[in-house]
């Protein structure tokens, strides 16, 4: 199915960027019997405009996963109920007053003429964080960061995060999605450490698969423990045998940092 570019007469589009905790969420879709991002995003929207909206977002983050900047989009009547035009500039505030803490809005505006909050995104970035070797990790930064018993050479990391860059086919480190195509364009997976001795991935793509993030990290993080050369990544890339969930890191270390637009 073709996306909606525009909305349809009689309605107008709004751009929202939020963040959010992901701790507490089954992810961004909604999901029967499930507390999820979308879901409680969408109710807080109609509670105070009283229309029953969808939001379609740049991507859909797993349950767990955290995101600084997320950004969708909705539709609704050029008019309220009340036949006045919408006061937008308050969106924002209406919305975090509505939302509990671990969800806030950034902004939320009128949208272009043919944006579409997941068609019109050009690349989506995201950071993956370790505290390896058994690290402590402070109380306010257990959210976002994952721990690893065993110490990550940062060499071997970068070595083997080399191996992905470019455009491939990743079936290997996605999940199965009927009639989704696996192949994308990685254009950046580098590592650092930083000053608090905590590892940090930075990944920016066209567009990530599902798990695709932590399949990969989880990959070479077995090169960085030793387990494999750099090599044995761009084996098992080429192979494009889904490798085994053992290997998946934990969603709680992601957090999707930004989307950009042309």
């Amino acid at each position: 199915m073709e996306p909606t570019l525009n909305p349809e007469s009689g309605f107008f589009r709004i751009r929202i960027d939020f963040s959010y905790d992901g701790t507490n969420f089954a992810g961004w879709a909604k999901q029967p019997d499930q507390v999820t991002i979308q879901s409680t995003m969408e109710s807080a929207i109609a509670t105070f405009t009283r229309e029953t909206i969808t939001l379609t977002a740049a991507g859909r983050t797993d349950a767990g996963v955290h995101a600084a900047q997320q950004v969708a989009h909705f539709d609704l009547p050029n008019l309220d109920r009340d036949g006045n035009p919408w006061a937008i500039e308050n969106f924002a505030y209406k919305l975090n007053r509505i939302l509990t803490e671990d969800i806030r809005i950034i902004s939320a505006v009128p949208a272009p003429n043919n944006f579409h909050a997941r068609f019109s995104a050009i690349s989506r970035h995201y950071i993956y964080k370790i505290a390896d070797g058994l690290q402590t990790i402070p109380p306010l930064a257990r959210f976002d960061t994952t721990s690893w018993y065993r110490e990550l050479d940062l060499d071997r990391l970068q070595a083997a995060s080399n191996y992905l860059i470019g455009k491939h086919d990743f079936a290997t480190f996605c999940k199965p999605d009927a009639g989704a195509t696996t192949i994308r364009t990685l254009a950046k997976f580098n590592w650092e450490r930083g000053s608090d001795g905590f590892l940090r991935a930075d990944l920016i793509s066209d567009g990530f698969c599902y798990s695709m993030v932590r399949n990969m990290v989880g990959a070479v993080a077995c090169v960085a423990e030793g387990r494999f050369e750099p090599e044995w990544i761009k084996t098992i890339l080429n192979d494009k045998t889904r490798i085994s969930d053992s290997l998946v890191f934990p969603a709680r270390g992601l957090t999707l940092q930004s989307i950009a637009y042309q």
